[in-house]
Parts: C-alpha cells; sequence; structure tokens
C-alpha cells in the first residue's frame, strides 16, 4: 500500500503546476542572487523587488563588486526602496564575504547568521533556495501556511508560538531531498493560496487535513491585529535651495537613523529667506509615524553659494541629484523643481511668498 504524500511533497506538487517559477532570481538561483533578494522582499511586494533586483544585479553581478561599490552607489539604487539600513547591512555584509569567506556567499547557518543583515530565517533560505541544503525557513508567508494547517490561534510574536512555528518548520523538512523545491513553494502557497484575506482554501493541496480550514477559522489564524492606533505626527521644514547655475544644495544624512547615509535637502539652513516661496506640505508616511515636510524653495545668490561651506553639504545639478541615493520624498520634490524649471526655467511663481 502507498504512503499518502506527506505534507512537503504535497506543497512540492502543487508549486510544479502552480508555483511561480519565472522570478528573476530563480532564472538562476545562486547563492549570491537569493541573498540579494531575501532582504530586498523584506517588507517590500515581490511587483517592486522585480525591477529594482533586475537593476542591482547589473550594477553589482557579484559579492566582489558590491563590496568594492561606494556607499553611496549602493543606496543610489536603492532609492525609493526604502528601509535602507537593508542596503547598508548588505554592503557592510558583502565586505565581510570577501574578507572572511573568500568572496562566496557561505552556507553555513552560523555563518550566515553572523553576518549583517541576516536573521535565522534569511539565513535558511539562503542555505536552501542558493545552496540547496537542508534549512528551514519562517517568513510571514509560511508561518501563516503551519498555524492554519496545525490550527494555531492567538498571537504569532509570541516566544511560545515562534517556538512552536520554528518546530514545525523543522520537522517538515527532516529527510527532505527536494527541500529547494519545498522553500520556494511553501512561499508561494502563502503569496497565492493561503493569503491573509480571501484564501483560496478550495485549490489548496493541504485543505483535507489543514486544521483551520476543517474548523473554518481560516479568519482567526493568523489572529488579527489591534486595530492601529493613529500614528503620531512629525514635521520639518525642508529648503530647496538653488544657485543661479540651477545646482540644488543637498546634505549627506547620518550613517544611523531615519534615511541613515542618503542625500538629503537642508532642513536648516543660515540664509535669509525674505525671496522664499512655499510649496504646499508634503507627508510621508513611515512604519511608526508620519511626517510633514514643509518644502520652502529659496534662490541663493552666486556670491553666497558659501551657504555649502558645512561639512556633508554640497551643490549637484537637478540630473546629478536624482541620481544620487535620496528619499522618496526628496525625489518628489526634486522632480517637481526640475519640471518647473523646464517649463518655466524659475519654480512656480503662483505659489505665495512668505516673509
Amino acid at each position: 500500500m502507498t504512503n499518502p504524500p506527506t505534507f512537503a511533497q504535497r506543497i512540492i506538487h502543487w508549486g510544479r503546476a502552480h508555483g511561480r517559477s519565472d522570478l528573476p532570481w530563480q532564472v538562476n538561483p545562486a547563492p549570491y542572487r537569493v541573498w540579494v533578494s531575501e532582504i530586498m522582499l523584506q517588507q517590500t511586494r515581490v511587483e517592486t523587488v522585480i525591477g529594482y533586483f533586475g537593476r542591482f544585479m547589473e550594477a553589482f553581478p557579484d559579492v566582489a563588486a558590491l563590496a568594492r561599490a561606494d556607499l553611496d552607489d549602493v543606496l543610489a539604487l536603492w532609492s525609493g526602496l526604502g528601509y535602507y539600513a537593508r542596503a547598508r547591512n548588505l554592503h557592510r555584509a558583502a565586505e565581510q564575504i570577501v574578507a572572511q569567506h573568500g568572496g562566496q556567499v557561505p552556507g553555513r547557518l552560523d555563518d550566515l547568521v553572523a553576518l549583517p543583515g541576516i536573521g535565522r530565517s534569511t539565513a535558511g533560505a539562503i542555505r536552501s533556495l542558493g545552496h540547496g541544503l537542508p534549512a528551514a525557513i519562517l517568513d510571514g508567508n509560511v508561518k501563516r501556511v503551519l498555524a492554519r494547517f496545525h490550527g494555531l490561534q492567538g498571537d504569532l510574536a509570541t516566544s511560545q508560538n515562534q517556538r512552536q512555528l520554528w518546530e514545525w518548520s523543522e520537522q517538515k523538512i527532516i529527510d527532505l531531498k527536494e527541500v529547494s523545491a519545498y522553500t520556494q513553494h511553501i512561499m508561494d502557497l502563502g503569496a497565492m493560496l493561503c493569503t491573509a484575506q480571501a484564501p483560496g482554501c478550495a485549490s489548496c493541496p493541504l485543505q483535507n487535513d489543514c486544521r483551520a480550514h476543517r474548523d473554518a477559522i481560516t479568519h482567526l489564524v493568523p489572529a488579527p491585529k489591534r486595530r492601529q492606533k493613529a500614528l503620531p505626527l512629525r514635521s520639518t521644514r525642508m529648503y530647496l535651495a538653488i544657485d543661479q547655475q540651477q545646482r540644488i544644495l543637498l546634505e549627506k544624512r547620518p550613517g544611523a537613523g531615519i534615511w541613515g547615509g542618503l542625500w538629503s535637502l537642508p532642513e536648516s539652513l543660515d540664509h535669509d529667506a525674505a525671496a522664499a516661496r512655499r510649496w504646499p506640505i508634503l507627508r510621508h508616511t513611515f512604519t511608526h509615524f508620519q511626517l510633514d515636510i514643509d518644502p520652502v524653495y529659496l534662490h541663493v545668490p552666486r556670491h553666497e553659494t558659501g551657504v555649502s561651506e558645512a561639512a556633508g553639504r554640497d551643490w549637484y545639478t537637478i540630473d546629478a541629484a536624482l541620481a544620487l541615493g535620496i528619499p522618496a520624498p526628496v525625489r518628489k520634490l526634486i522632480q517637481r523643481l526640475q519640471s518647473e524649471i523646464g517649463s518655466q526655467h524659475e519654480p512656480n511663481r503662483a505659489l505665495p511668498e512668505t516673509g
């Protein structure tokens, strides 16, 4: 009598017929490509990552190229992707891989988690998808599949539930030969069928043994998040200072903190702003707060361009500024300025003047 297919076998069989197989990092799943894609995919949608991944691979095709790169160039290619600590850690990790592992992404879990920005689940993905070696993973999609299959209720973030989920994840790969296929397809299952809202249980290969489906509690697993409190609101003023050559003044932010290491607009300026013009407030949402940006345009006469003498400040043409690593809302402001300069040769005169 033939044994029924295991949990992993059912997922692999489903994945071969319905899973994703043409994503850029799947075409040549080398450890380096898997690593970069896993970092980019953290808290970011696949559709967003695809374009960034292609440009990043073109500029930095291997670990050595990334390690040699200037951090400014890395951040420039990351600009708009958000969570910039990921890019800084990626660059630092590449330098360590060159120094400690001969430029080859390691396959041992201990070596991987010792690198900046790589946690237990990311290390497991690199080991299984990139090296084809057994390793458990526990990203958001996998947590949801395992929790529903086993009927695990309550907050999945508690230490007790985290231990249980890791135990289940490791059990599923015991004696599993096709660990790479399983790892990819359980993530696919969570992303494509076992979704947070309106899961496609009727098409799921696990439905006959899924406790959440059996007990009609898929909407309760994982436990619904508590209603988020209103995000606190902060505000700042940013200056779009333009000289007579239509260059814009930028300053480099500190390495740590929000937008660490990126170029941005000055938030303070020792300059007579009597001729300044105000732009509408631009609101930008972070994970934990909202930021209202009060943009102020001012023209700096040639003889006063010494305002850039502060460390970390410099003048850039508009095109050069847009090629730097800059935060998304700053990019919007500079692009608006570029559009107005191109159409009127100066910022919008219809905007109200301020004293």
